[in-house]
Protein backbone atom coordinates (compact mmCIF):
# COMPACT_ATOMS: atom_id res chain seq x y z
CA UNK A 1 0.00 0.00 0.00
CA UNK A 2 1.04 3.01 -0.99
CA UNK A 3 0.67 6.72 0.54
CA UNK A 4 0.33 9.84 -1.62
CA UNK A 5 3.50 11.57 -1.22
CA UNK A 6 3.08 15.58 -1.02
CA UNK A 7 6.00 17.21 -3.12
CA UNK A 8 7.52 19.91 -1.45
CA UNK A 9 6.58 23.61 -3.03
CA UNK A 10 7.56 24.00 -6.43
CA UNK A 11 8.55 27.13 -8.79
CA UNK A 12 6.46 24.40 -11.28
CA UNK A 13 3.32 24.46 -9.41
CA UNK A 14 0.18 25.15 -11.37
CA UNK A 15 -1.17 25.29 -14.44
CA UNK A 16 0.83 26.69 -17.54
CA UNK A 17 -0.78 28.54 -21.26
CA UNK A 18 1.13 26.35 -23.76
CA UNK A 19 1.84 29.22 -25.93
CA UNK A 20 4.44 27.46 -29.09
CA UNK A 21 5.23 24.19 -30.18
CA UNK A 22 8.01 23.84 -32.35
CA UNK A 23 6.64 21.17 -34.53
CA UNK A 24 2.42 22.19 -34.56
CA UNK A 25 1.47 25.78 -34.93
CA UNK A 26 -1.16 27.81 -32.23
CA UNK A 27 -3.77 26.83 -34.40
CA UNK A 28 -3.70 23.09 -34.24
CA UNK A 29 -2.14 23.28 -30.62
CA UNK A 30 -5.46 24.72 -29.11
CA UNK A 31 -7.77 23.19 -31.62
CA UNK A 32 -9.88 21.44 -28.82
CA UNK A 33 -8.98 23.48 -25.49
CA UNK A 34 -6.36 26.18 -25.62
CA UNK A 35 -3.15 24.19 -24.89
CA UNK A 36 -1.83 23.84 -21.10
CA UNK A 37 0.39 21.37 -18.92
CA UNK A 38 -0.08 21.81 -15.24
CA UNK A 39 1.69 20.16 -11.77
CA UNK A 40 0.08 19.44 -8.92
CA UNK A 41 1.94 19.09 -4.95
CA UNK A 42 1.90 15.24 -5.34
CA UNK A 43 3.79 14.92 -7.96
CA UNK A 44 1.41 14.62 -10.80
CA UNK A 45 -0.19 16.77 -13.09
CA UNK A 46 -1.58 16.95 -16.72
CA UNK A 47 -1.46 18.67 -20.01
CA UNK A 48 -3.66 18.62 -23.16
CA UNK A 49 -2.66 20.42 -26.93
CA UNK A 50 -4.26 19.67 -30.13
CA UNK A 51 -6.46 16.59 -29.51
CA UNK A 52 -3.17 14.92 -27.47
CA UNK A 53 -3.86 14.71 -23.49
CA UNK A 54 -2.21 12.78 -21.24
CA UNK A 55 -1.69 12.67 -17.00
CA UNK A 56 1.96 13.23 -15.80
CA UNK A 57 4.18 11.53 -13.08
CA UNK A 58 6.87 14.31 -12.18
CA UNK A 59 9.75 15.17 -10.87
CA UNK A 60 11.77 17.98 -9.81
CA UNK A 61 15.63 18.12 -10.66
CA UNK A 62 17.95 20.56 -12.31
CA UNK A 63 19.52 20.93 -15.80
CA UNK A 64 22.58 22.46 -16.01
CA UNK A 65 22.31 23.98 -12.13
CA UNK A 66 18.93 25.48 -13.27
CA UNK A 67 15.58 24.39 -11.71
CA UNK A 68 13.97 21.99 -14.20
CA UNK A 69 11.04 19.70 -14.19
CA UNK A 70 10.77 15.90 -15.65
CA UNK A 71 8.00 13.84 -16.16
CA UNK A 72 6.48 10.86 -18.00
CA UNK A 73 3.16 10.48 -19.54
CA UNK A 74 -0.11 8.41 -20.21
CA UNK A 75 -2.69 9.36 -22.35
CA UNK A 76 -4.71 9.76 -25.72
CA UNK A 77 -4.70 11.78 -29.53
CA UNK A 78 -8.04 11.17 -30.62
CA UNK A 79 -8.83 7.91 -28.53
CA UNK A 80 -5.59 6.47 -29.42
CA UNK A 81 -3.45 4.98 -26.29
CA UNK A 82 -0.27 7.26 -26.10
CA UNK A 83 2.50 7.88 -23.90
CA UNK A 84 5.77 9.72 -23.76
CA UNK A 85 7.94 11.82 -21.64
CA UNK A 86 9.17 15.62 -21.24
CA UNK A 87 10.83 17.98 -19.28
CA UNK A 88 11.18 21.59 -18.92
CA UNK A 89 12.94 24.74 -17.08
CA UNK A 90 12.46 27.78 -16.00
CA UNK A 91 13.48 30.66 -17.43
CA UNK A 92 12.36 34.17 -17.28
CA UNK A 93 8.85 33.13 -15.82
CA UNK A 94 7.96 30.86 -18.48
CA UNK A 95 8.69 27.30 -19.32
CA UNK A 96 10.77 25.78 -22.05
CA UNK A 97 11.06 22.19 -22.53
CA UNK A 98 10.21 19.26 -24.95
CA UNK A 99 7.43 16.85 -24.59
CA UNK A 100 8.10 13.47 -26.51
CA UNK A 101 5.47 10.80 -27.98
CA UNK A 102 6.95 7.45 -27.71
CA UNK A 103 7.51 6.20 -30.83
CA UNK A 104 6.23 9.39 -32.63
CA UNK A 105 6.80 12.68 -32.86
CA UNK A 106 8.15 15.47 -30.34
CA UNK A 107 8.48 18.77 -29.98
CA UNK A 108 9.76 21.46 -27.95
CA UNK A 109 7.36 23.85 -26.21
CA UNK A 110 6.82 27.51 -24.55
CA UNK A 111 4.43 28.00 -21.51
CA UNK A 112 3.39 30.71 -19.45
CA UNK A 113 1.75 30.76 -16.17
CA UNK A 114 -1.79 31.13 -16.13
CA UNK A 115 -4.69 30.94 -14.20
CA UNK A 116 -7.02 28.00 -13.96
CA UNK A 117 -10.40 28.83 -15.65
CA UNK A 118 -13.18 29.36 -12.92
CA UNK A 119 -15.22 26.41 -12.42
CA UNK A 120 -12.84 23.79 -14.33
CA UNK A 121 -10.58 21.05 -13.15
CA UNK A 122 -7.50 20.06 -14.32
CA UNK A 123 -7.79 16.68 -16.67
CA UNK A 124 -7.18 14.11 -13.70
CA UNK A 125 -5.56 11.20 -15.04
CA UNK A 126 -8.45 8.36 -14.65
CA UNK A 127 -10.38 10.65 -17.15
CA UNK A 128 -8.26 10.62 -19.88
Amino acid sequence: MSKTKKMPKSLFLGRWRIVSMSTWDEDYINEEFPAFIEFDDKGDGSFQFAYVRGGIDYRITTRDGEPAVEWSWEGNDDQHDMSGRGWAVLRDNELHGMIFIHLGDDSEFVAERAEMPKGKQSCPKRNL
